[in-house]
């Protein structure tokens, strides 16, 4: 009888470490409420800020969202700096010259720190300034689900891997996304962060000179600012839409429609495949995009976040504590 009550104990004893470690790992949006109430107030005053002063500015901090949570999870490994020990993600092929916005990430982080020290993530600095840069350029909300804590390790080897290429085809994207447990939807939506944002030429340049499947007026138009030979203006930037640039809006759709997709990648959405019918509903009912795509922030903004005594609150989010 002991020995069976003692059994049962132990049993609810591991149900309820598991349980805890369940809950430690659930991001809330309320998770600063009490501990730092100013938090969100103040990285979003600083995100507009950088946004009024360069509309570019609201792109480059959503992508530097997506390009941290692609790479071992949202865990603010992409702004660490390298070292003379230590080789970060900044220098892989999908972000050297191209992933800019750390002195907007510093200050905000510098003014957060100044209100609440060591206790709001880069991490989560990051989830949170990606919404509000798409709000200040007229995108939707959604509540950002908080309680991320930040590395101590980055991956140059997983950023050269995970994070897609411009070239993939619709096949490969799709496995990209769901190897990070997102959906062809996902897919789909998260694309539409092209409505903003500029691209290099080396980027686009064999889409525009390379493939059928682009519009014969655009390519002449890209192809003036973007010479044919590799080496040669591969800085030159273009606008991912370049019907309302700075506008977070569902034009990158309709631009897809008419072949108007600047990337090799972003035609693919629309090329006679799967997520064609999705393409054309995004094209057609702004309301729906804007749910999906708040939708699919969300879930991308879960990928194996760092939370309860994980990794750190890091002091500077350009190195470690």
């Amino acid at each position: 009888m002991a020995s069976s009550s003692f059994t049962s104990l132990s049993v609810m004893v591991l149900l309820c470490l598991a349980a805890a470690a369940v809950a430690s790992a659930q991001l809330s949006p309320t998770f600063y409420s009490r501990s730092c109430p100013r938090a969100l107030a103040t990285i979003k005053a600083a995100v507009t800020a950088a946004v009024a002063q360069e509309a570019r500015m609201g792109a480059s901090l959503l992508r530097l969202h997506f390009h941290d949570c692609f790479v071992q999870g949202c865990d603010g490994s992409v702004l660490l700096n390298d070292t003379a020990t230590f080789t970060g993600e900044q220098t892989a092929n999908p972000n050297v010259g191209s992933i800019r916005g750390f002195g907007v990430v510093d200050n905000i982080k510098a003014q957060v720190e100044a209100v609440c020290p060591g206790v709001v993530s880069c991490a989560d600095i990051l989830a949170v300034a990606a919404r509000d840069s798409v709000v200040a350029l007229g995108g939707p909300s959604w509540r950002v689900l908080l309680g991320r804590r930040d590395s101590t390790t980055a991956s140059l080897t997983l950023a050269n891997s995970d994070l897609p290429a411009p070239s993939l085809d619709l096949a490969n994207l799709t496995a990209a996304f769901a190897k990070k447990r997102l959906s062809r939807t996902d897919l789909v939506a998260l694309s539409g962060a092209h409505t903003i944002g500029l691209a290099q030429c080396k980027n686009f340049r064999a889409h525009i000179y390379n493939d059928t499947n682009v519009n014969a007026a655009f390519a002449t138009l890209r192809r003036a600012n973007c010479p044919a030979a590799a080496g040669n203006g591969d800085g030159n930037l273009a606008p991912l839409d370049t019907a309302t640039p700075t506008a977070f809006d569902n034009a990158y759709y309709t631009n897809l429609l008419a072949q108007r997709g600047l990337l090799h990648s972003d035609q693919q959405l629309f090329n006679g495949g799967a997520t064609d019918g999705l393409v054309r509903t995004y094209a057609s009912t702004p309301r729906r995009f804007s749910g999906d795509f708040a939708a699919a922030m969300i879930r991308m903004g879960n990928i194996s976040p760092l939370t309860g005594t994980q990794g750190q609150i890091r002091r500077a989010c350009s190195r470690v504590n």
